[in-house]
């Protein structure tokens, strides 16, 4: 197949939806160009970093691929995924070497900041058609705010594999080149379950299932959750908790400071600035355009808790009844053949935010488990597998 629009027109003319339990329907979803790029990156052994609490650090890798991308491309639109320990992504031709440096500077910084390995790939995706997948890409709308891919057609898992097979691997950069992480934080406390539990839950196609019967199961499980009373997204309706000094200000601080800079100075200044932030937020203090009430709904609706790229992921608080009801539906299409997942229960879920600017309304935040999350209900996929 061959595709080939203009890259600005092409994504832009991508539909939007609204309504979640639409994710699968073929009628949203729009072939990339055969001449686009896409980024696929991973932690390596994420499920042990997280074992030994390292879950913030390995939840900073995944999101600092995408700010380090989208402040490379000046905040040009373009599609991408969070996937909790890595992410994936989609440029044009014309934006494939920002992308890659963008990439080997991340990876470098991962390695020195977080003392993790973040394994990185950028291919054609011409490559990925020649394999016998596809990649096509929808708009998601959680709000009136920002926009979130979804991809399907099997590229990404396709290309997920082939960077696991070291297939297309961009070599990190020297150590004194940093990414442009502005914008990146975790300042928000753990944000307890208010229902029961965080349910994690990663659901694949099995091998040789058809794309109907998936679906049927992907459209089951989605509108389960969407008519139940007894789930919701995790960011409680006043937004999650701030404390002062924030659990993550460390790795804000590290994700500010260049190469060989004195990381002392910079977890000063951090403090010093989320001090001003935690007391404008806590005392509701209008400051210019920014107003902390507006920011607070904005971080509710932009809380981006599930998605799917050749996968649905979703993060829910739920109670344990309904979670229960989740698991005996998906193990009776294993049973049919047609699904494979991976669940993991725990207690609170977690957030990591990309804010370009505080007076902008595109501000997005990346919701995970808090112990385990995705990647651990990844591990359970693959255990079972």
């Amino acid at each position: 197949m061959t595709v080939n629009s203009p890259p600005d027109e092409f994504y832009a003319s991508v539909p939007v939806f609204r309504d979640f339990t639409r994710v699968l329907d073929p009628a949203l979803y729009r072939p990339l160009p055969d001449d686009w790029v896409i980024g696929v990156t991973d932690v390596v052994q994420s499920t042990k970093a997280i074992r030994d609490n390292h879950y913030k650090a390995v939840n900073m890798a995944g999101a600092a691929v995408i700010v380090a991308v989208t402040n490379a491309l000046e905040g040009r639109d373009f599609p991408f995924v969070f996937g909790g320990d890595g992410a994936s992504f989609a440029v044009p031709p014309a934006s494939a070497d920002l992308a890659r440096q963008a990439l080997a500077a991340t990876a470098t910084w991962v390695k020195d900041e977080l003392d993790l390995s973040l394994r990185i790939s950028l291919m054609p995706v011409a490559a990925v058609r020649s394999n016998g997948a596809d990649v096509r890409v929808a708009r998601y709308a959680p709000s009136d705010n920002i926009m979130i891919a979804m991809f399907s057609g099997g590229g990404m898992a396709s290309a997920e594999t082939a960077m696991k097979q070291g297939k297309f691997a961009v070599v990190p950069s020297a150590s004194d080149v940093r990414p442009d992480l502005t914008g990146l934080s975790c300042r928000y406390e753990e944000i307890p379950a208010a229902r029961g539990l965080i349910l994690s839950l990663v659901m694949v196609p099995a091998e040789g299932a058809s794309s109907d019967a998936f679906r049927a199961v992907v459209d089951d499980i989605v509108r389960l959750v969407e008519a139940s009373p007894k789930a919701s997204r995790p960011v409680p309706g006043l937004g999650p908790r701030l404390t002062w000094p924030p659990a993550g200000y460390e790795f804000e601080a590290r994700a500010r400071r260049g190469a060989h800079e004195p990381i002392a100075l910079h977890r000063a200044k951090i403090l010093v600035w989320t001090l001003l932030y935690f007391l404008i937020m806590r005392f509701g203090i209008r400051v210019g355009a920014f107003s902390p009430r507006k920011y607070t709904e904005q971080v509710v609706e932009n809380s981006d808790f599930r998605k799917f790229d050749d996968a649905l992921r979703m993060i829910l608080d739920c109670s344990p009844e309904l979670a229960a009801d989740i698991e005996r539906r998906l193990t009776q299409a294993v049973a049919a053949g047609t699904v494979r997942y991976g669940l993991h229960r725990q207690g609170a879920a977690m957030m990591t935010c990309f804010t370009p600017s505080p007076t902008s309304a595109n501000h997005i935040h990346f919701i995970d488990g808090a112990l385990g999350g995705y990647a651990a209900a990844a591990s359970a996929l693959k255990a079972k597998a």
